[in-house]
């Protein structure tokens, strides 16, 4: 009789009909199944199953880009191709008419040329220059925070200041002129806001200051990624500080060298604020310190006889040129790191 009550290994317990074990299966069953509230309640992921509910998250942001960045940039392409005037006034589709304007026109030949200019120069000085005051203000001694506030501040200061700054130092009686006549370094002031090639390298030296301090900022968040264990082991085998920077430093910040570089070359194509400020409102004596930011404003904005059609295509031009060497560098960059 006992034996007859007994179960084998892994069947109903004993004293249990199949019925009662047909009950607690589906009652087990009934437990592990999950219920419609459970997501809602683990981490609201059931509030997200319609598929436009994300997009609203994006919504602000892409509303901005388009009114702010794309149409813009659609509306200057469409104006380069009319005759449309900055005071307003009847429109008429000219064709590449505006663009054959600017081929023939020597004051964007010569704004262009500085502009050139001023990228070759500002961009390779941009790149070095705050990667060595980052590898000094990287050395965790005392009072070093200091330093690195102070290097950062024209960064944060507005550009016109900046320039404003500038301008009275630069100026026939300025600090600057003082020091290097009673110095006799020069026996005469020199002109730093008269003479075309001076305003232009004025203007680069104030580009170069304003941006040192924000560029070290971004070589110190790469500095700060390559191991120190490199350094140690080179210099435990002999190498000097030149060296290590030259096999390890350089190496180690290659991306963020590139991204220095393209940066600083679309401000270099982009500068105004530096030339208006140091040149004038004409940019130097006749324009000729002029860049092509400057030339789009005085030929597309000026109220009597601006046209937004050449200011337009001038933009374009700028936009070509801009991209352009972005797909030159990223060339470069690309066949540099094959090798």
């Amino acid at each position: 009789m006992s034996n007859a009550l007994t179960t084998a290994p892994g069947g109903p317990a004993a004293g249990a009909t199949p019925r009662d074990g047909g009950n607690s299966g589906k009652a087990a069953a009934r437990k592990r199944r999950p219920r419609a509230g459970d997501a809602a309640r683990a981490g609201g992921a059931a509030l997200y199953r319609r598929w436009w509910v994300p997009l609203l998250w994006v919504a602000p942001a892409v509303v901005a880009v388009v009114t702010f960045g794309i149409y813009p940039f659609l509306n200057t392409i469409l104006l380069s191709f009319t005759n449309a005037k900055p005071m307003g006034g009847a429109v008429r589709f000219v064709g590449w008419d505006n663009y054959a304007t600017l081929l023939t026109d020597s004051a964007f030949w010569q704004s262009t040329a500085n502009s050139l200019l001023y990228l070759v120069c500002v961009v390779p000085l941009m790149m070095l220059l705050p990667l060595l005051l980052a590898v000094l203000v990287s050395k965790q001694v005392r009072g070093i925070g200091f330093f690195r506030s102070a290097y950062y501040l024209p960064a944060v200061c507005s550009t016109v200041v900046v320039g404003l700054a500038w301008q009275m130092l630069l100026a026939s009686d300025g600090q600057i002129n003082t020091i290097l006549t009673q110095l006799r370094v020069v026996q005469e002031a020199l002109p730093f806001l008269s003479d075309r090639w001076l305003i232009l390298f004025s203007a680069m030296v104030l580009t170069l200051w304003k941006g040192l301090g924000y560029y070290m900022v971004l070589y110190m968040a790469a500095l700060a990624n390559v191991e120190p264990a490199l350094h140690e082991a080179a210099q435990t085998d002999g190498a000097g500080a030149l060296r290590r920077f030259w096999h390890i430093t350089l190496p180690g910040v290659r991306v963020m060298m590139y991204l220095v570089g393209v940066l600083s070359a679309i401000g270099a194509l982009r500068v105004f604020t530096e030339i208006y400020v140091l040149g004038g409102d004409k940019g130097g004596p006749g324009g000729l310190s002029a860049t092509l930011p400057f030339y789009i404003r005085s030929v597309g904005l000026d109220p009597l006889a601006g046209n937004l059609g050449v200011g337009g295509a001038a933009s374009v031009a700028l936009f070509l040129l801009t991209f352009g060497f972005i797909l030159l560098s990223q060339k470069l960059s690309a066949k540099s790191e094959e090798s």
